[in-house]
């Protein structure tokens, strides 16, 4: 016994649905099985995904995003004003920041007149999606091209990662103004 029964999707486009009877094959799910016993017997052959870490390293993509780092101009001032478009941006609301002004004698410490007093990434809710990098006004923040991977770490707290693990260092800045001079 075959009835058709006409079935309107959400888009608005008509579906015919058929409720046949089964076979008595079909009722046996034999082919079934066997099809899926082919498909699992197809991937035993195949070359693994698996690597073994840290003996092997995975080959990473050319635009691979890697660690945040909060950039210094060529005298070593922060490079950063506390604007919050990249707090803004971040989907995964991972960056919070506090802005604070300058003090007098500061003056070779930060650029501008307002600077981030605390500047923090939730490493655990970033997604590594680079908006915070497209978003800076100043490109005060990116993530570099490197290899080196956020490190696996015991407590929540140490995935928080302040302005101590995120400030490119001084010398590292400063060897990057010799090279571009």
């Amino acid at each position: 016994m075959s009835t058709s029964i006409q079935n309107i999707s959400l888009s608005g486009h008509k579906k015919q649905v058929s409720n046949k009877e089964m076979t008595f094959w079909e009722r046996l799910y034999l082919i079934a099985i066997i099809k899926g016993l082919l498909i699992t017997i197809k991937h035993f052959f195949k070359k693994k995904a698996t690597i073994h870490y840290p003996e092997q390293v995975r080959e990473f993509s050319p635009v691979y995003r890697g660690k945040h780092t909060l950039k210094r101009d060529e005298l070593g001032r922060e490079n950063c004003t506390a604007c919050g478009l990249c707090a803004l941006s971040c989907p995964a609301e991972a960056i919070t920041m506090k802005a604070a002004e300058r003090k007098k004698g500061e003056e070779m410490l930060y650029r501008e007149e307002k600077y981030a007093e605390i500047y923090e990434i939730n490493m655990l809710r970033c997604i590594f999606c680079g908006l915070c990098e497209e978003a800076c006004p100043k490109d005060a923040i990116y993530l570099t091209l490197s290899k080196e991977l956020v490190p696996s770490l015991y407590n929540r707290e140490d995935f928080i990662y302040g302005k101590d693990k995120l400030v490119m260092p001084l010398d590292v800045a400063l060897a990057n103004s010799k090279k571009l001079h």
